[in-house]
């Protein structure tokens, strides 16, 4: 018999109204499974057992009398360390934080809340949220259920380790230049990142989305019929529209795909990475699909300007903070950051318009087509203990070109497990959509999924 925590929210919702299984019994299962691995993998930073188990009961209560708030009503999730929960601070993954309860709930938990949807916790992530690792001043390290040697990536890693583990059907992190889909990439799950403004996010940031990270693609579309729903404080949303989140049927017959495994900057995609989207795109086409190969994605300079402008923002963040809250911060960021130091007004502009750089080279690419199919990360997974692939500040952002592109760009992305390295690592490939066209993307991700290779069994839990 499959365990509850193992459900999608698809299933959570079918077994509850067909009183197979109440939210009260499938939190008692996550809530186990959360007790099983927590001592090794470390995803979980907060949570709030009591009032967990009133949402649960009252989401019994609407489904007994037929009443359900919504379709994930009762369903477990999880969200990241920096969206706020009322009553809760937001560390942001690092001891030099400031810590003060958050006056509010941010849209994300707004939104599942609303939906009848049950928090089960708040998820661990690195310092900032600048780094593609599980490592944190503040929460410890984060590891890989595949294997707790291997780093789960970040920015959202207790997010996608709780995904891999079962702690709920739907984990929502952020995302600014990858966080949602190279972890997702590097444990093995659904990773999806909407088009820049689909999601409220509070505060609102170039680039910064909200986006669930799921078993599924068929739960990553369903949680973000709700997280998609409008909420003004973020002034840089879209404006409202009603999506048919549901509808993941496409006909793969004429599709124009674009083909990529260089994204022009950065680190080299590794052979077995460059294989598997290679065999995605042989599947693609062999279903119908217009397959082509495209040239690199950016440059060297596009992604050299940005990693600049990204450390002078971080280090204007780390000085607003007091002294001795400094002296906190991971050693290796504030080496990233302190790097910044003495860039001029002139230089600093023109590592600020390297996004518009990357924006218009995102369009260039994808211009004559309907989706792009590339890389996630050029690797897979690399040491838990490292902050970075590289572990050298200097290359701190090497490895996310193929994921900064259409963070900056605002195009929909999409990270759905393809394969494994020879040695187990996942590997996703990475699917990109025409700007908004983020029911497309999922509706591609869904056909991958049916397409793809046999993929191991999720891990088990420790004994």
């Amino acid at each position: 018999m499959t365990d509850l925590a193992d459900l999608t929210a698809v299933d959570l919702a079918l077994a509850y109204e067909a009183g197979d299984c109440s939210p009260v019994d499938a939190l008692r299962a996550v809530r186990e499974r959360i007790e099983r691995w927590e001592p090794t993998i470390n995803a979980v930073w907060h949570r709030d057992d009591a009032e967990a188990d009133r949402q649960a009961r009252a989401s019994e209560e609407r489904w007994r009398a037929g009443e359900p708030l919504s379709r994930i009503d009762g369903v477990p999730f999880t969200v990241k360390d920096n969206i706020a929960t009322a009553g809760v601070p937001t560390p942001l993954g690092s001891l030099a934080s400031m810590l003060a309860p958050a006056p509010r709930d941010a849209p994300a938990a707004a939104r599942l809340k609303e939906a009848g949807a049950v928090l089960v916790a708040k998820t661990t992530m690195p310092d900032f949220g600048m780094l593609t690792s599980g490592v944190s001043t503040k929460h410890g390290t984060t590891r890989n259920p595949w294997n707790p040697e291997w780093n789960p990536g970040g920015s959202s890693s207790g997010a996608a380790a709780a995904t891999t583990a079962g702690y709920a059907p739907i984990n929502v992190g952020t995302d600014i230049g990858g966080s949602v889909r190279l972890p997702a990439s590097f444990t093995g799950v659904v990773g999806h990142k909407g088009s820049f403004g689909r999601v409220p996010v509070n505060p609102p940031y170039y680039a910064r989305v909200a986006g669930p990270l799921t078993r599924t693609v068929a739960d990553a579309a369903r949680a973000m019929a709700i997280l998609s729903r409008p909420d003004d404080v973020d002034f840089m949303g879209l404006p409202p529209q009603d999506l048919d989140w549901t509808n993941l049927e496409m006909r793969l017959a004429g599709a124009r795909i674009a083909v990529t495994t260089d994204a022009g900057a950065g680190t080299a995609t590794e052979p077995e990475v460059a294989a598997g989207v290679e065999s995605a795109a042989s599947v693609l086409s062999d279903a119908g699909a217009d397959v082509k190969r495209i040239g690199p994605l950016i440059t060297d300079a596009m992604l050299s300007g940005l990693d600049r402008f990204w450390r002078m923002r971080s280090l204007r963040d780390l000085r607003a903070l007091p002294p001795e809250n400094q002296q906190r911060m991971l050693p290796y960021l504030r080496e990233w950051m302190d790097a910044a130091a003495d860039r001029s007004g002139m230089e600093l502009f023109q590592d600020f318009s390297q996004m518009e750089a990357i924006s218009i080279a995102a369009r260039d690419a994808i211009d004559g087509y309907d989706y792009i199919v590339c890389p996630v990360a050029p690797i897979a997974t690399f040491s838990a203990d490292l902050p970075s692939p590289a572990a050298d500040p200097r290359r701190a952002l090497e490895h996310i070109a193929f994921t900064v592109t259409f963070s900056i760009s605002g195009h929909p992305a999409i990270s759905v497990p393809w394969t494994t390295t020879a040695d187990g690592r996942p590997i996703g490939i990475q699917l990109v959509g025409r700007r908004f066209a983020d029911v497309p993307v999922l509706a591609l991700a869904a056909a991958c999924e049916r397409l793809r290779p046999e993929l191991p069994p999720w891990p088990a839990p420790p004994a």
